[in-house]
């Protein structure tokens, strides 16, 4: 038969909510240090990386020097669809149809008499 041991078993006090938050805090700047050292050392064998092999930053990573440095993306303006000849006005066909075509489509023009190049045809 085994012995069953009588003496109570030995009482650990649970940290209260300061002490883990102290130890959060303590773990959370280590591991921001090891990953400032880490990024730092990473950087280096990259460059030379590159630098060995001949490569820029416009090879491993193209087309971000252009949206750096505007900030955003260059979206191209469409081409006007539809031109006011008496005016110069026009309209790419998008969105909300310009107010001098809804205005002469109201007074019963087409919006075909207003098209422009290859789609006039």
């Amino acid at each position: 038969m085994a012995k069953v041991s009588t003496t109570p078993a030995p009482v650990t006090a649970e940290p209260d909510l300061s002490e883990l938050l102290d130890a959060k805090a303590k773990l959370d700047a280590q591991i921001a240090e090891i990953q400032k050292a880490n990024r730092a050392q990473n950087i280096t064998k990259a460059r030379e990386f590159c630098a060995k092999h001949g490569l820029t930053a416009a090879d491993v990573f193209p087309g971000a020097s252009a949206s750096k440095s505007t900030g955003k993306r260059q979206i191209a303006k469409p081409a006007p669809k539809y031109r006011n000849a008496a005016t110069g006005e026009t309209w790419s066909g998008r969105g909300f149809m310009a107010k001098w075509l809804r205005e002469a489509v109201k007074a019963g023009a087409k919006k075909e008499d207003f098209l422009v190049g290859d789609e006039a045809l």
